[in-house]
């Protein structure tokens, strides 16, 4: 799917320090995260919460969202560091039922009902062919033999699937930590391009154009620091 060759992506999985790299970003992953869902928060007030001190002039919700955000990161970490992160639909479970705690309509397991998204006319499956699609998901990635390609397939086809709210980029970087790549973070300072783009594929079902989107988003530096000796 990709074209990308250069020697920007010739890094050797290294797992140690990846993970090592996503753990100290999480402020930020949070802070864009967030701030991609319209809640205004600044980065020192992010890292504030997730220091567990609440903050003034934000709704209790939203700053509940940017905890639960910051809690799934702890618990994908975990599950990587034990060996436990798997692309089953047990762990992406286990990571929405901490993501969107007390937020969506339900966490912690497929959704029960029918889901629009704003700005298209496509409609994503109904909940009944969800475990199926989940499957045919993961049984997809057999035939890619790049490890961006893969994740970033499963963090569009959960997108367009709508399995759940907001767990994609937990498995997407969760299966980049578990090969031992560095996370790839979307920034909010990038949201039009984003929804622009996504709104597109949402029509057309073309992952290229997003794929290219998404890896732009990797971080220089955690290249360079990967491909250190």
């Amino acid at each position: 799917m990709s074209t990308v060759t250069d020697n920007y992506w010739s890094m050797s999985p290294n797992p140690d320090k990846a993970l090592m790299l996503a753990q100290r970003a999480v402020s930020v992953f949070v802070h864009d995260a967030v701030r991609l869902e319209g809640i205004n928060f600044t980065l020192p007030e992010v890292q504030t919460l997730l220091q567990g001190v609440t903050v003034g002039g934000h709704k209790l919700s939203d700053q509940q969202i940017a905890v639960n955000q910051g809690e799934a990161w702890k618990l994908l970490f975990h599950l990587i560091r034990e060996g436990s992160f798997t692309l089953m639909p047990d762990c992406a479970m286990a990571l929405h039922a901490v993501a969107a705690k007390e937020e969506a309509l339900e966490w912690g397991c497929f959704r029960r009902g029918s889901v629009l998204i704003a700005g298209t006319d496509y409609e994503p499956p109904a909940a009944s062919e969800l475990p199926e699609r989940f499957a045919n998901m993961v049984d997809g990635l057999e035939h890619m033999d790049d490890i961006y390609d893969q994740a970033i397939h499963l963090f569009l086809t959960m997108a367009r699937c709508q399995f759940f709210y907001d767990v994609n980029k937990f498995m997407m970087n969760g299966h980049l930590l578990n090969s031992g790549y560095p996370a790839i973070n979307i920034p909010a300072s990038r949201q039009l391009e984003f929804n622009e783009l996504m709104l597109r594929f949402y029509e057309s079902d073309d992952q290229c154009e997003m794929n290219r989107f998404v890896r732009s988003c990797m971080d220089e530096r955690a290249v360079r620091i990967m491909k250190e000796a």
